[in-house]
């Protein structure tokens, strides 16, 4: 493998509806024999692919390196977090069960949970492997069959997870891959054979896969974007609080959904927290990816390089102060020098009705808006459309907690950010989506309830 920023690495054709029919029915076909299997049977499977994926960490690191553009440093980190979702449902796949409930005069009712059929999984292009497992992991486990449309601009890794996980033993067709942008989208929602979509992107594309999906009463799970605040208290542990600002704005070069970017710093501390926070991030090490000490790699592509920078020439004219950052980099590797690579940045005096502060960049700039009081920060802290995340700095365990319980977001962190275990549940309030991913939660997001009643007398009839 080598890392060639600007080429092509490969070429992939479009499914079309032809191809989208035949995935979703050869899906349909697996289905029928997995979901008659009972859980301890999909579980010793879904170990196995955990096994495979542990034991070829380093080359699937590799490929999503190479697939996204992140450091190898942190494609491992993903590779881990991948097979640790298959083990953790594996897990769960075997206690999968419902209840019984004892009704009067020796009747009895129970409830079944049952797999929903064919999932389809649309991915995005910044954690492409890990939200593969995420979606189906939890799918699988609960009996049903998966096809997963990775982004456009990502879809090599996802075919070696296909891969993996026939060599762990699930039936022929149960994952299912197609490649495509919008057309092959819209296929899959409409398919009438298709039971569930879980979508991981935008807003405006969650809100039309959400329409799609209302023509045919699917249920679906949206994991959409975020503007999430993260609150430095002066009380905080300082170098703490640092090493959470820039794990909360520059993992993945900032392409992170639940990223901090407002970052509310108390008024005391502004100045010795923003000079910490520069000096660090001047420091971060750009440049190959493939190379170990490399933090920080290439964007995901040209156009998405282009609008991170508008938004950093926009934040200037609105009377943002670019404290450090914002400009392409050219690394002295001659063989990256079409990479979209960029300084990560910092903005200082920013205020709340800046373009840069309201929406969503998702590249490495951080904003840095001071606050004075508690209640004045929570109530800044929920000025947004959004309701992904957010995070709160601070010794004051009272406070914590606090704050957090007054935040209206979905995942919250306290004196540390972007820590995301496969046992905890993951999702948004507001336009951020809604559902969850991880944890139990999301075993209600691909199973279904029947209610069975019992009559064990004779029927009393009212006629």
């Amino acid at each position: 493998f080598k890392m060639c920023p600007g080429r092509v690495i490969s070429k992939l054709l479009c499914s079309g509806e032809k191809e989208v029919n035949l995935a979703v029915q050869s899906a349909k076909a697996a289905f029928k024999i997995w979901s008659q299997m009972s859980g301890m049977e999909r579980s010793r499977v879904l170990l196995e692919a955990a096994r495979i994926i542990r034991e070829q960490r380093e080359e699937i690191a590799t490929l999503e390196t190479i697939n996204n553009g992140k450091s190898i440093f942190e494609a491992r980190v993903d590779i881990d977090i991948s097979w640790q979702c298959l083990e953790y449902y594996a897990g769960l796949a075997g206690s999968l069960a419902g209840e019984h409930i004892q009704l009067p005069g020796g009747s009895f009712g129970y409830t079944r949970r049952e797999p929903l059929g064919v999932c389809v999984g649309i991915g995005a292009w910044n954690y492409p492997f890990q939200i593969a497992c995420w979606k189906s992991a939890p799918a699988l486990a609960c009996g049903n069959a998966m096809v997963f449309k990775p982004s456009p601009f990502t879809p090599i890794s996802v075919v070696r997870l296909a891969e993996i996980f026939t060599e762990a033993g699930v039936p022929k067709g149960l994952f299912n891959v197609v490649q495509g942008g919008v057309a092959t989208g819209q296929f899959l929602c409409h398919h009438p054979d298709v039971a569930k979509i879980s979508f991981t992107g935008s807003v405006p594309t969650g809100i039309k896969i959400m329409e799609m999906a209302a023509k045919g009463i699917k249920p679906v799970t949206l994991e959409l974007g975020g503007k999430s605040p993260l609150i430095i208290f002066s009380d905080c542990a300082l170098e703490n609080a640092v090493n959470g600002a820039l794990m909360a704005n520059f993992l993945t070069q900032g392409e992170v959904c639940c990223n901090g970017t407002r970052v509310f710093v108390e008024r005391k501390i502004l100045d010795v927290f923003t000079k910490e926070v520069v000096k660090r991030t001047q420091k971060i090490k750009i440049g190959d990816p493939l190379l170990e000490d490399t933090r920080m790699g290439a964007l995901i592509n040209r156009p998405h390089l282009d609008r991170v920078q508008g938004f950093i020439k926009q934040a200037k004219e609105q009377g943002a102060e670019v404290l450090c950052g914002g400009d392409l980099y050219v690394p002295d590797d001659p063989k990256l020098k079409n990479g979209y690579y960029m300084r990560p940045c910092v903005l200082g005096n920013c205020t709340d009705d800046m373009t840069c502060v309201k929406e969503e960049i998702f590249g490495p700039v951080m904003s840095i808006l001071p606050f004075d009081t508690e209640e004045e920060v929570v109530e800044r802290a929920n000025t947004t459309k959004f309701g992904l995340a957010g995070g709160v700095f601070t010794r004051d365990i009272q406070k914590a907690h606090r704050v957090v319980a007054a935040l209206k977001a979905g995942m919250c962190f306290i004196n540390n950010y972007n820590i995301s275990p496969v046992e905890l549940p993951f999702g948004g309030y507001k336009a951020s989506g809604f559902g969850r991913e991880n944890g139990r939660a999301a075993i209600e997001y691909y199973s279904q309830l029947k209610t069975v009643c019992v009559e064990m007398g004779d029927v009393e009839s009212v006629f």
